[in-house]
């Protein structure tokens, strides 16, 4: 357990859990935000833009797709960084898909060993709304085989939701947190073909819109 989030900082930029237990990750871990952030996004890892070029979290392709929706609920990019959390459910890049489409997926294994790090991110930094998006960083609060479409455009709030989240997630999540799901912001993705499916990624933006106005 740490004590302040520099502390947490600094303990995490020097993991190699992952690398130490064989899994093929590219290191630096990429993460930031400040103590405080009302807003926590979690993603599924890196991609290879933040870790060989940038560092920070969100910023290859799919980041700027994310930037894009996240424009439309009223945030500039260089405002919502400054003053939000961003990580993802492991924190270093997981190298490419075997078959040469995208990033791989990581194991289970990964999953449990980056496991306390998300723990207390969310314990440090208490974040009034939790933004998981894609299906691994959803599952980790929803449920494994939560669909988009259960999920999507709708805010779950503690503890009035805690029937519907993960019991990690009762137990680590702050206790007076909303969650509000987005999909994975992936060019390649089908789910986005379908009218109903865009109405859903509308309703989730509107949320956060919302989010916005009525921070303090």
């Amino acid at each position: 357990m740490f004590d302040a989030l520099d502390q947490l900082h600094h303990h995490l930029r020097a993991c190699r859990r992952c690398a130490e237990a064989g899994f093929p990750v590219a290191a630096p871990p990429i993460f930031a935000g400040p103590a405080g952030a009302a807003i926590m996004v979690v993603g599924q890892a890196p991609g290879r833009v933040e870790a060989g070029q940038t560092h920070r979290p969100f910023s290859g392709p799919a980041g700027k797709r994310l930037f894009r929706w996240l424009a439309e609920a009223g945030w500039d990019e260089a405002e919502f960084r400054a003053v939000n959390y961003m990580t993802a459910v492991t924190k270093c890049y997981p190298g490419p898909h075997p078959d040469g489409r995208g990033d791989r997926v990581p194991s289970r294994a990964e999953q449990e060993l980056c496991r306390p790090w998300l723990e207390q991110e969310l314990a440090l930094v208490q974040p009034r709304l939790i933004v998981p998006v894609g299906g691994l960083a959803i599952a980790r609060f929803l449920g494994n085989g939560t669909r988009l479409e259960e999920v999507v455009g709708r805010a779950f709030r503690r503890p009035e939701d805690d029937a519907r989240l993960t019991p990690w997630a009762r137990a680590h999540a702050p206790a007076a947190a909303q969650i509000v799901p987005l999909p994975h912001p992936s060019g390649a993705s089908q789910w986005f073909n379908v009218p109903a499916n865009q109405a859903r990624l509308r309703q989730a933006l509107d949320l956060l819109r919302r989010a916005r106005d009525a921070d303090p």
